[in-house]
């Protein structure tokens, strides 16, 4: 059973850092490009971050610069450091896998506010 579970959310000010990490299981972790995406309420699901099983990474325009994708092949989990949160980060994370198929995670919730 493939499982991404998410952790590191939370409430944080504007201007202050959280690191966000995803667990997986039930895959070959190495084989997979694995990303963030985030949905906010109301709005669309869109990609963060994407770090390929190569290495590679992508990032949306709006967190170039702030966020920093990384993974550990190891312990199959990806991670994404993200510096100067404003308060238009606010919105559910996801973690997301794909090699051929693809898996989500539950989410976990961001909120910058002062």
């Amino acid at each position: 059973q493939v499982r991404l579970v998410e952790s590191g959310g939370g409430l944080v000010q504007p201007g202050g850092s959280l690191r966000l990490s995803c667990e997986a299981s039930g895959i070959r972790f190495n084989l997979f490009d694995m990303g963030w995406y985030r949905q906010a309420p109301g709005k669309q699901r869109e990609l963060v971050a994407y770090i390929a099983n190569s290495g590679g990474t992508n990032y949306a325009d709006s967190v170039l610069g702030r966020f920093t994708i990384s993974r550990d092949n190891a312990k199959k989990m990806v991670f994404v450091q993200m510096n100067n949160l404003k308060p238009e980060d606010t919105a559910v994370y996801l973690c997301h896998a794909r090699y051929g198929g693809e898996y989500w995670g539950q989410g976990t919730q961001v909120t910058v506010s002062s």
